[in-house]
């Protein structure tokens, strides 16, 4: 099945126009995922948001955003209100400055998306665009609106394509002096070193993603598989059928969960 862009609009530069899908360069969809259920019925836990004071339950029509500006007193914003402070940059990416890419650390990095040509006719723009900027190493910067937050993001030639990568806002970045300055400035133990980089030379190898494979994704769909083998179909009666997964599915998945990661981390001493 072909995967639904993300996201289509139009990359523009000046004058140069051409239409552009951008979809997730990561995903989780594959991650193992639980549902809370009801241990009695097993039947599916739905969340409701309730008043923190009178404890009923609050209407979706109620629900508004609130600003706190002081002890239980806020500064209420409607929807048309947050709506109208949203840029027009909700289906064009307008590149507006260009700066060299390694002026740009990896902290400001946040999200990456693939952007590609999203007409034939395009191609011959975006081919341009992409490869002005790679000739000179250099990565556009413009603003999007992104699930109605407006991000400032980059774009960076890849390939045949371009990577768009949101970046973190000034204030979600702290600054590595704060944290780095209490380590002393003494140097390294000289007859130390080698010993290390023998270590570091004997363990050093290609990169794979196999590196950055996940042990208990694995463990877990193994304990599901083998659960699926013992299941017994429901038995048919006055009450209504119930989901087959057994009562404590979750509650055994979970401590063998931890029981693997425990003998994960004895192997590993």
């Amino acid at each position: 099945m072909a995967i639904r862009p993300h996201w289509k609009g139009y990359l523009k530069l000046s004058l140069v126009t051409c239409p552009v899908q951008m979809m997730p360069a990561t995903s989780e969809s594959e991650k193992v995922r639980f549902h809370t259920l009801n241990r009695q019925t097993q039947n599916r836990v739905v969340s409701h948001y309730v008043d923190a004071v009178t404890g009923k339950e609050v209407k979706e029509e109620d629900e508004v955003k609130g600003y706190q500006r002081g002890e239980d007193e806020y500064v209420i914003l409607e929807d048309e209100e947050l709506e109208n402070v949203a840029l027009e940059s909700t289906r064009t990416i307008d590149i507006s400055t260009f700066t060299p890419r390694d002026s740009i650390e990896w902290i400001w990095l946040d999200t990456p998306y693939y952007l590609s040509p999203d007409d034939p006719v395009g191609e011959e723009a975006f081919s341009v665009i992409r490869d002005a900027m790679d000739a000179q190493n250099m990565v556009g910067i413009s603003r999007l609106v992104i699930s109605r937050r407006e991000r400032a993001v980059m774009l960076e030639p890849r390939g045949k394509g371009i990577v768009l990568w949101t970046l973190r806002y000034g204030d979600e970045v702290r600054e590595e002096d704060s944290y780095f300055e209490a380590i002393g400035d003494g140097k390294a133990d000289s007859e130390m070193m080698p010993l290390v980089q023998q270590l570091i030379k004997k363990q050093t190898k290609d990169w794979s993603a196999k590196m950055v494979a996940d042990p208990v994704q694995e463990r877990l769909l193994d304990i599901i598989a083998a659960k699926k083998k013992t299941l017994k179909k429901p038995v048919k009666g006055k009450a209504k059928p119930q989901p087959s997964s057994p009562a404590s599915n979750v509650v055994n998945i979970m401590d063998a969960l931890k029981k693997s990661v425990a003998a994960e981390k004895r192997g590993g001493r």
